[in-house]
């Protein structure tokens, strides 16, 4: 039998207001692939910040290699052989990849900086790896997946056994995900323990040995698999426990009269490589906007909310030119823009949840331009009910959010406006099964009152399961306006790839 690596024993953890987790059991041997799943809020990432030395746990015992130990710092579950690598990247972006590697662990050769020993030895981390990188390229200058490859080069080079990878592919493409798997399984043949965490459930069949259920902070179940057959068949009693409930349908669809145009781009051209698009999109209907990483979705929807500067183009509300040259243009006409990356361009993270609420809208929170703090609770109050937020309170920071609540905040502040048209950019990255239905179930909503809705989506059953359009985009151009009921994955991605093509 393999080597244990991590005992957690009773791991319990409170904050103020909330219990984090309660009673917490987990182990890893060398050698496997454990899956750590559950909703957002379910006490996942606490664990492994308490493993990793980030938080400090209230009550329980933790057990490396045998041996009791406490783990006060980052700096010593480093010591001990225990990596992370975060959902959001620890990375010095204007460093080369070597520098990176061996941050705060340089070599030196009496006393000066040994760039020459560095190199070589980052390269043969590299090469072990099977991954393809110079070490003296800027971090910076680099794919998310590469930089991926950096974190795990990384935890190689401080000799670590145990590797907890939170949400590794929510960036990635299915190949660049391919090559991260082919990693792991090297890892895994290395006597390496990896510790999971994944929404993407579709995945554990490829690489998963184990998988340990929680919800709101408390033990459900924890399973071994024999095959990937295994694990594939038993998907749906995973969700089931995940969410405490059955889920019947995972891309819940509304039927709406489709209405007149709400929203029309022409010609849009940008400098971040928007090539001469042209849409329309209707009251009543969902569009997806589909295509490989690196084909201008996000540009394109940081242009249409002015969030990026178009070069030419024309867009119009109602058939109604407007002109939007920043996001409050924007806003204005009523287009409204949940971001990419949440944490950057959605929300003010350090301010108190009610605060990220009414930021955009202070006019209907103020009287005769003095801010009515009783009337930003109470409006904060009614949207956090609707939406159903898990918050111990209005005044919580927003940082201390589960990722599928941050979510559903940078949704809350639009939906006390008038919207004419909103923009979902990956809507669904990195939040759990049942957080992702409610964002379905809110995109049916808005497109029942006759809202225009467009949203960027990498995963393609996703795209097919809710959108009522499609359109597909490579190189900065609209390739395909497909209808959703008529097409299928292997025709969407071969719009994607057509580098030299555009629809009439």
């Amino acid at each position: 039998m393999a080597d244990q690596l991590v005992e957690l024993t009773g791991i319990t953890k409170s904050f103020p207001g909330v219990k984090a987790l309660e009673n917490i059991s987990l182990d890893l041997y060398a050698g496997e692939v454990h899956a750590l799943l559950g909703e957002n809020g379910a006490g996942k990432s606490t664990l492994m910040k308490i493993l990793s030395g980030v938080y400090q746990r209230d009550a329980g015992t933790i057990r490396v290699k045998g041996q009791e130990v406490e783990i006060a710092s980052p700096k010593a579950a480093e010591a001990l052989g225990i990596v992370i690598i975060h959902q959001e990247l620890n990375l010095c972006k204007h460093l080369t990849v070597a520098e990176n590697i061996f941050l705060g662990r340089e070599f030196r050769n009496r006393g000066i900086l040994d760039k020459k020993r560095q190199y070589e030895e980052s390269r043969k981390i590299l090469g072990d790896l099977n991954i393809d990188l110079d070490p003296n390229t800027i971090v910076g200058s680099i794919a998310v997946s590469k930089q991926q490859m950096v974190e795990i080069a990384k935890a190689i080079s401080v000799n670590a056994d145990i590797i907890i990878m939170d949400e590794p592919t929510s960036a990635l493409t299915e190949k660049e995900i391919k090559d991260l798997f082919h990693i792991i399984r090297l890892l895994k043949s290395q006597g390496k323990g990896i510790i999971y965490i994944s929404h993407r459930l579709e995945e554990l069949s490829n690489i998963a040995d184990r998988v340990t259920i929680l919800r709101d902070g408390q033990f459900v179940d924890a399973m071994r698999f024999s095959s990937p057959e295994e694990i594939q068949g038993n998907l749906e009693g995973i969700i089931a426990k995940m969410v405490g409930r059955d889920i019947k349908d995972k891309y819940p669809r509304t039927d709406a009269p489709l209405g007149d145009v709400v929203f029309e781009a022409k010609d849009i051209c940008t400098l971040t490589g928007v090539k001469h698009v042209s849409f329309q999109l209707r009251r009543g209907e969902i569009v997806a906007m589909a295509g490989l990483m690196g084909a201008k979705r996000t540009e394109l929807v940081r242009a249409i909310f002015g969030a990026d500067r178009k070069t030419s183009g024309v867009l119009r509300i109602a058939g109604k030119e407007i002109v939007v040259n920043m996001p409050r243009d924007a806003i204005a006409n009523g287009i409204f823009s949940v971001p990419e990356d949440r944490r950057r361009d959605g929300l003010c993270i350090k301010m108190e949840l009610y605060k990220n609420i009414t930021l955009p809208n202070l006019d209907l929170s103020s009287k005769r331009g003095v801010l009515d703090h009783r009337q930003e609770l109470e409006l904060s109050s009614r949207i956090v009910e609707t939406l159903r937020i898990k918050t111990p309170s209005l005044t919580q920071l927003v940082k201390n959010l589960s990722g599928g609540n941050q979510q559903k905040v940078v949704l809350a502040k639009w939906l006390l406006r008038q919207a004419n048209v909103v923009l979902f950019d990956e809507p669904t990255r990195g939040i759990d099964v049942g957080a992702k239905i409610e964002i379905y179930h809110l995109m049916n909503d808005l497109k029942k009152q006759g809202i225009g809705v467009m949203y960027v989506s990498s995963e393609l059953p996703e795209v097919l399961g809710v959108s009522d359009r499609i359109l597909v985009m490579c190189d900065g151009r609209i390739t395909a306006d497909l209808k959703t009921s008529e097409t299928t994955q292997e025709e969407i991605l071969h719009y994607a790839t057509q580098f030299k093509g555009d629809i009439a």
